[in-house]
């Protein structure tokens, strides 16, 4: 239908998210602009496309003035099945406790908008405008002032972001030794210095006017209640199935790693796990980055992401639905220590590998055993030394050949040779020559 509206030079409004039908295209980039960057949802009529008001009168407006938005998101994610009622009552009270939040008016006399979806939307703009906290801060006080007496516009930011807790995701702060020996984690988390080097746990109280800082602080982003939520809403739960219900054919081409031969043989080699389509399959990536920006000073820090790929090939590398689990403090790169850090994220893979955990598909609304997998890292050479535990440098840096990488001192440096012996026998190079 929409092809039918060309202009004389076989062009049509693309209404992706970037052009917004401010912008003619030729049918081919239309495509390709709304499969890499999406529909812009807020068009819903047509009109620039051949839809008349006529075909369109019985569509319900999802923008509705009268539904708050922040109800049909705690539906989706917060709302408790039967049997999670029944074996914890508190879920049910936590979710009263929450509508009754949402129901409650920004003031006296306001009923088009809650003050929990205000503060939802401030918070958003605060974000997209990357607002420093003390302007924040004097924003909220000049709100609270401006509105009618019995507002319940908070004060600060602190408080704002205390509101909004039972919505969002939170992370834990975990304390780490300055020298990298190890996380004050589990069972040395109450211990007050190190128990591999001895150094103690925080900072000099000199330096500090006599208040408790540790000399490093990992963020680390619970990976379980992740997963959950992306069942838990209608729109992604969806999206999760479709490695299973609307991959491509077998015809030879790899759109997707469900294509892949890695995918198959692993299904092949744990039946009980492929069996479930709702297990989750995920890649994992870190590396160092300055945080600062600023080039001359030296820091490094690490982020350990992981990428879900049960999701389609046009969602899985979007940024917006990568995973961040990690974030390795500096100054300097965790090198050889990496796996102190990962073992917050380990532990965790390996209790959903085993024994999974409960989950509810907001589609069936039916709770199942949740479980997750990690196929494979996506990391640069350096980066794969520090995950696997392999060096990347001298004789022996070949992650494939091992102990048998063929290597001699050439010149002060380690030249890799003999990697001819991998072609074959009739190949142009190996009978010209052979090594």
């Amino acid at each position: 239908m929409a092809s039918e509206y060309k202009d004389s030079s076989g062009r049509i409004r693309c209404p992706c998210v970037r052009c917004k039908n401010n912008r003619l295209e030729t049918l081919p980039m239309v495509k390709a602009h709304v499969f890499d960057w999406g529909f812009h949802r807020g068009y819903e009529k047509w009109i620039y496309h051949g839809e008349t008001e006529a075909d369109v009168a019985n569509v319900v407006d999802a923008n509705d003035d009268d539904v708050d938005e922040m109800i049909p998101m705690v539906e989706d994610f917060l709302l408790p099945t039967t049997e999670e009622v029944e074996n914890n009552p508190a879920a049910g009270q936590f979710y009263d406790d929450l509508f009754d939040e949402i129901e409650a008016e920004l003031y006296p006399g306001c009923n088009w908008i809650s003050s929990l979806n205000f503060l939802a939307k401030l918070l958003h703009l605060k974000v997209r405008g990357k607002i420093p906290n003390k302007i924040f801060d004097e924003l909220l006080k000049l709100l609270k002032l401006a509105f009618s007496k019995g507002n319940k516009i908070p004060s600060t930011y602190y408080e704002a972001k205390n509101r909004l807790q039972k919505l969002g995701l939170g992370y834990e702060s975990i304390h780490v030794c300055e020298h990298d020996c190890c996380l004050f984690y589990k069972e040395h988390s109450t211990k007050e210095t190190c128990p591999i080097c001895g150094s103690s746990r925080w900072i000099s109280p000199e330096k500090t006017d006599g208040k408790k800082v540790p000399h490093k602080v990992m963020r680390y982003f619970p990976l379980t209640p992740r997963l959950k939520r992306l069942y838990s809403s209608r729109l992604t739960a969806k999206q999760m199935l479709w490695h299973y219900t609307g991959k491509s054919k077998d015809d030879g081409i790899m759109r997707h790693p469900v294509d892949g031969l890695a995918w198959k043989d692993f299904d092949a080699k744990h039946p009980d796990f492929a069996s479930e389509p709702r297990n989750v399959r995920l890649g994992l990536a870190a590396d160092g980055f300055n945080p600062f920006g600023n080039m001359s000073q030296a820091y490094s820090m690490w982020p350990v992401v992981l990428a879900n790929y049960n999701l389609p090939p046009w969602m899985c590398m979007k940024d917006n639905n990568f995973i961040l689990s990690i974030l390795i403090p500096g100054p300097k790169s965790p090198g050889k220590d990496m796996d102190i850090f990962l073992r917050p994220l380990v532990d965790e893979l390996k209790e959903l590998w085993v024994n999974g955990v409960d989950t509810r598909d907001s589609i069936t609304n039916t709770m199942f055993k949740l479980r997750a997998a990690l196929l494979w890292t996506v990391n640069d050479f350096p980066a794969r030394s520090y995950l696997s535990g392999w060096s990347g440098q001298g004789y022996k840096a070949c992650p494939t050949c091992n102990e048998d990488t063929t290597s001699v001192r050439v010149i002060g440096k380690t030249s890799y040779i003999g990697h001819r012996r991998f072609l074959p026998s009739n190949h142009f190079y190996e009978k010209r020559h052979s090594v």
